[in-house]
């Protein structure tokens, strides 16, 4: 596996560091201002680790009174592919705002095991607890959100504390969660509900399906999932579920896992999108006249209290 080399002394300056002006071109949320953006790209979040070890922070161009919230968001792609620049309108929406956003990789599969895969991705959130403020980010006020493969790390960095506290992040550092479509909340259900759909219908069973994803152990299962470690007396953050509805299996996972954190008393609320798909309410997210964009901004807000650029 390539190693990713130290940084040498007097690096920083090298890391890529671009002011751009994104006005008009990608449209306009209703109130919020147009304005530059500076993004420092590829920041390793571990000392000589991997090429893949890396993460972009977009912050507005202007300073601020006060540290920003922070937006840290964790790419899609099956937990096989896909990469930190899958952001689409998110950076230019959200830093306009007066959030910081960072979006980071992390090693794939199979390459690593999902264990390796999810501590990278504890890591990056370690690594922004730690640095943020550098880059006008507030470190206790972090929301956590991804696509796909990403909601599930989502919302499994923001209920299972044990891999916070490897991480050294506190888990009151996290303000809100943001998980959008995915299928593995609770991935006993899903592999159970993808199995028996093969069995009624014909077709040879996936080779590596979530079930040899996860690990192919019951334990395993149970402990990648979300709903395992949602408690009540728990510094969990609020949730805000994004589905899109003409998938069977992500609304009945958004429910399974809305249903579970309402139940420990943990301010939660799943909503779905119909005319879409997959990849289009993520990308979507910051358009003016997109009905999910209204709830992500104002839950962001609510939560996380935007700084005004």
């Amino acid at each position: 596996m390539a190693r990713r080399p130290a940084t040498p002394a007097g690096a920083k300056g090298r890391i890529t560091r671009a002011t751009l002006v994104l006005a008009g071109a990608l449209g306009a949320v209703a109130g919020a201002p147009t304005g530059a953006q500076e993004k420092t790209a590829d920041v390793p979040y571990v000392e000589q680790g991997h090429a893949r070890h890396v993460l972009d922070i977009y912050t507005p161009a202007s300073r601020a009174s006060r540290k920003r919230p922070v937006v840290f968001w964790i790419h899609g792609g099956g937990w096989q592919v896909g990469d930190k620049s899958d952001v689409a309108l998110k950076p230019k929406v959200l830093t306009e705002r007066g959030f910081v956003f960072v979006s980071t990789n992390y090693r794939l599969l199979p390459e690593v095991t999902m264990e390796e895969l999810v501590g990278d991705v504890a890591a990056a959130l370690g690594w922004v607890h730690r640095n943020i403020a550098t880059h006008g980010g507030d470190p206790h006020r972090i929301v956590v959100g991804g696509h796909s493969a990403g909601a599930q790390l989502a919302a499994l960095l923001c209920t299972d504390e044990r891999r916070l506290r490897k991480a050294d992040v506190p888990a009151r550092a996290l303000v809100g969660c943001v998980p959008v479509d995915g299928d593995t909340y609770d991935i006993p259900k899903i592999i159970l509900t993808a199995e028996h759909r093969q069995a009624i219908y014909g077709g040879a069973m996936p080779t590596f399906g979530h079930r040899q994803k996860f690990g192919n152990d019951p334990e395993k299962h149970l402990d990648f999932s979300a709903v395992t470690h949602v408690a009540k007396g728990k510094a969990i953050p609020p949730f805000l579920i994004l589905y899109f509805s003409g998938n069977p299996d992500t609304p009945a996972q958004a429910r399974r896992l809305e249903s579970v954190l309402r139940s420990a008393d943990i301010p939660a609320r799943s909503v779905g999108k119909g005319d879409t798909n997959h990849g289009r309410l993520n990308d979507d997210l910051g358009l003016a006249d997109d009905p999910v964009t209204v709830e992500f901004l104002r839950f962001l807000d609510d939560c996380a209290g935007a700084t005004p650029p």
